[in-house]
């Protein structure tokens, strides 16, 4: 599969928070040597922080505690949120945003050392068992044998998710524009109609480029856009009306609808299962979906 440039992918997903940093990633080398098999690691950011479009030699396996992490990868969306992680493939140019205070975890695998492989981004899920084996193997003082074990347990675990919570951006210029202003704003509540005459297009076209594109209808593909939306404000420790009000919902009732309507649940039953499956109960989070 080819993948594009660094120049052909835009980082931009949601409204840029103030004060978020952006930070460049230097390109790897073709051929990026790795001393284990997997190494991990941890970060903090305190502020809000993007990092610009990139790859690694390494396959990538990235996952947050106490906030989320959002990643496009060509003209998808993915939204990261605690209990799952994001399995980014070496090679593959994507960009990411990840909340203020979100604890950062990171682990890279030799692909020459890996005993599978995920051609595309995969959600993973991070059980106990997983988050406990990886945050071992970021220490620096366990001897090959010890790491060697941990390895092989941490190969044996890792597996993907039922579903990937990722929304699919048009990609066609006639009705680019919308999904560029609605990322900007999820609360834009201007009707399909509005739109179409907007672009100078007809509302036949609109409906037709978005079930092209995305599968979805105009209508289906913004309630989508905007439960994305609200995981991370969720996420952040807003409650259900504020994030109902920022995401454009005259009522919460409305918001809670939709998003059971996306999810199958409501907001406040998927903080309970992401409770038990995490054990962290100060910052509950939404596990990922099918959009």
């Amino acid at each position: 599969m080819v993948r594009p440039s660094l120049s052909d992918v835009s980082p931009g997903m949601w409204r840029r928070e103030a004060g978020t940093e952006v930070r460049r990633v230097a390109p790897s080398p073709e051929q990026e040597t790795a001393p284990y098999a997997i190494t991990a690691g941890l970060r903090i950011p305190r502020v809000p922080t993007e990092w610009a479009p990139h790859a690694h030699a390494l396959h990538e396996l990235v996952w947050v505690r106490g906030g989320t992490l959002t990643s496009r990868v060509e003209d998808r969306v993915f939204t990261v949120s605690e209990g799952h992680g994001l399995w980014m493939p070496a090679g593959v140019v994507h960009g990411g945003r990840a909340t203020a205070g979100a604890r950062f975890h990171e682990a890279f695998f030799a692909p020459d050392r890996a005993p599978f492989a995920f051609g595309e981004p995969r959600a993973i899920v991070m059980t106990p068992l997983l988050d406990s084996l990886l945050s071992h193997l970021s220490r620096t003082d366990l001897d090959a044998a010890a790491r060697a074990r941990a390895e092989s347990v941490v190969f044996d675990v890792l597996q993907p998710a039922d579903h990937l919570f990722a929304l699919q951006l048009p990609g066609d210029a006639r009705i680019d524009a919308i999904a560029e202003a609605l990322l900007d704003d999820p609360a834009d509540n201007r009707s399909l109609e509005e739109w179409a005459r907007y672009l100078g297009i007809s509302d036949r076209t609109v409906t037709r480029a978005f079930r092209h594109a995305t599968g979805l209808s105009f209508a289906q593909w913004r309630q989508v856009l905007r439960v994305h939306r609200a995981l991370t404000l969720l996420a952040e420790g807003l409650d259900v009306t504020t994030v109902s009000e920022v995401l454009g919902y005259a009522q919460p009732s409305t918001f809670i609808a939709s998003f059971r309507r996306v999810m199958g649940t409501t907001p406040g039953a998927f903080f309970d299962v992401a409770d038990t499956t995490s054990g962290n109960v100060r910052n509950p989070v939404l596990p990922v979906q099918n959009s």
